[in-house]
């Protein structure tokens, strides 16, 4: 069990449309995730950050989602992923700027 398991859309499209992946959405992931580790906030009880098949959202992407809170969110930058974690992971905030509409 986590305490919350991070989800990114990494999808990657074929056919034109836009997709996460378009955003270098495996790269942020990887971020974050190397992150966390970092500061040891990874691990059972703690902080699972993964990667996600389509979360068919691709249009509003890049696209994460939080679980247990099913909080949806979109970012554009480290500094955006910083701030969901301090601020939503670590602190229990929602970041209300990065919601996805």
């Amino acid at each position: 069990m986590f305490k919350h398991h991070v989800f990114f859309c990494t999808n990657q499209r074929t056919d034109g449309r836009k997709c996460c992946q378009d955003h270098d959405a495996q790269s942020m992931r990887d971020y974050l995730k190397k992150k966390t580790k970092e500061e040891g906030l990874s691990g059972r009880g703690q902080l699972r950050i993964n990667s996600a098949g389509c979360l068919d959202h691709c249009a509003q992407g890049p696209v994460i989602v939080v679980y247990p809170e099913a909080v949806w969110y979109t970012y554009k930058s480290r500094e955006d992923l910083d701030e969901i974690l301090e601020t939503h992971l670590i602190g229990g905030q929602v970041v209300e700027r990065l919601l996805l509409e």
